[in-house]
Order: structure tokens, then sequence, then C-alpha cells
């Protein structure tokens, strides 16, 4: 293809001046320049910048959606192959094209088995992470116990298990429900380079949390009368250190056992959290800052933002 340019007058001119033709050649080299600066700084550089991301870019419906842009598989651990916590099912995107993911272990609470925080197995691995949803060793254990066994099952799955492969083991966090939320904070404490931490209507006989490093999102119910948030939530939160990435979402019209069916809002928050911390995913921080404000399901949110991890 011939390339021309305008005379003053419009005209076209193909046989350009050397003057012209060196000055086309720089501007070409300009404009490829600016081209590439604009490739490695644009939207499309994400991948590059944060070896992390996984999944295409999130929007609002997309982080309320029962399921994200990942197909996903399960596996079952039988309690007979473990000694440290009560077996489970892993959940795991079933791509092998993107890499490892980060990872999940989620504890019940009191009484209660896995089969009440199963929702969130395949609501969360479909976002893009490998999510260990457990058995404890007793349905009475408390959190001290349960806060172990989430440790106990994020070595297995990191070390042992079939999706080993696929989990990234530098980036990992707990949730749990109740008794399991008071073990989440148990196991942050105990192990500070968790990504991050998700109370769900938490129970623990310890109020104070100041030596919690990980990032933590307490989630409470304003009807909750088994472990009311001014006694439990609210203090859990407010004792962990102000300079953490912290924060505080009390569900509107929720009671205690909220978290054991699926939740929107519950989720919503979780992938949004999980995704800025473990993935260290900032195309996640829109949701999460500033502040979300009261609405239908939300009575209360309160955090610290921007956030620095």
């Amino acid at each position: 293809m011939q390339h021309h340019t305008l005379t003053p007058h419009g005209t076209a001119s193909p046989r350009p001046s050397r003057r012209r033709a060196s000055r086309f050649t720089g501007a070409a080299a300009a404009v490829a320049a600016v081209v590439a600066l604009t490739t490695l700084t644009g939207p499309g550089a994400h991948a590059a910048d944060n070896p992390y991301e996984r999944g295409p870019a999130p929007t609002t419906a997309s982080i309320e959606a029962a399921r994200g842009s990942y197909a996903v598989s399960q596996t079952t651990v039988s309690s007979l192959l473990v000694s440290d916590f009560g077996g489970g099912t892993i959940y795991y995107p079933t791509s092998t094209s993107d890499g490892t993911f980060g990872a999940v272990a989620v504890s019940p609470g009191y009484t209660g088995t896995q089969s009440s925080i199963s929702w969130l197995g395949p609501r969360l691995a479909s976002q893009g992470f490998v999510v260990f949803t457990i058995d404890t060793l007793t349905t009475l254990d408390q959190p001290d116990s349960r806060g172990r066994q989430l440790l106990a099952a994020l070595d297995y799955l990191t070390q042992r298990s079939s999706v080993r492969t696929r989990v990234d083991s530098d980036r990992l966090g707990v949730i749990g429900h109740s008794m399991g939320g008071g073990g989440t904070l148990e196991a942050a404490k105990t192990r500070p380079s968790l990504r991050a931490a998700i109370p769900l209507t938490p129970w623990n006989l310890d109020k104070t949390w100041p030596e919690v490093r990980t990032p933590t999102l307490v989630v409470g119910a304003d009807g909750d009368t088994i472990a009311p948030v001014a006694t439990h939530a609210e203090p859990f939160y407010t004792s962990l250190p102000s300079s953490l990435d912290r924060a505080y979402l009390e569900l509107n019209g929720a009671t205690h056992f909220t978290p054991n069916s699926s939740n929107t809002t519950i989720a919503k928050y979780s992938v949004s959290w999980l995704k800025r911390f473990i993935d260290k995913d900032t195309r996640y921080e829109q949701f999460l800052c500033p502040l979300p404000q009261p609405s239908l399901t939300i009575e209360e949110y309160r955090g610290n933002c921007p956030h620095t991890s």
C-alpha cells in the first residue's frame, strides 16, 4: 500500500521530500511509543501488572451472580484420610490455563457440618478460588480448635490434596460461621501470613484481637440473638488494629443463621474481600471503597479506605 502526505492545498503527494520523510518517520516512532506505553498501562495490562488477577473485569452483576465465570469441579476428602480435621469437599475451577489460584478454607459453626456452609464452595470457586469446606473433628469443637483445623485443612490442601498444583500456597484465607467465625480469628492470629479472614456472625469468648495482622471482614447480623453484634462482631472488629485493612458489615433483617443459606450480600462482599486481598486485585476496590451505604440488606458498614495492602 502506498502512503501519501497532504500538501497545504490538500492534494496528495506520493513522493514526500527527504525532510518530510524524516519527520514522518519520527512521528510514526513517537506514535508507536505512545501506543506501546498505552498498551502497558491501559486496561489490558492488568495481567502484567498483577499476575494474580483471575477472570474478567468485575461488575456489580458479576459479583452478585450465583455463579462466576469459571466452571467448577469438586472432590471429596474422606475423614479417614486426615487426622487434624474432619475431611470435607474441595471446589476448584476446572480451568488450567490461568495458572494457580488463591485458596480459602471454610468452617461450619457449633453443631454444624460442612453442609451448612457448602453453598459458599461453588459460589466462591466460580469466581476463581479453590475452596475447601470442612467438617470439624466433632460438631461441638470450640473456636480455638476450629482455628487449628482450618489451618490443618489449608496445609492438607496445599501439600497433599489432589489439587495442590492448582493452589498458590502463598495466597490463602479462612472463612467460618459462628464458632467457625471465631475460629477464623484464631487462625489469623496464629498464622499472620494468611491474606484474608472473614468471620460470619462469629462467636468467641475472646473479645479482643489486637494480634491479628490479616485483612479481616467481620460480618454480623442485626437480629443475631446467639452471638449478638454488641458482644461479638462489633467488639471483634473494633479490637482489630486500626492500621489493619478491616471492615465491619452488619446485615439488615438477618439472624445468626443467615450465613447457612445462599446470600447475595455475604457473597458479594466476600468475593470482593478475597479478590482484593488474596489476589491483590484492585479492580474490586470499587465495591469496598467508598464504604457501602445502608440499604435493604446492609444495616451498617464500617471500614478503612482506601485499603493499603
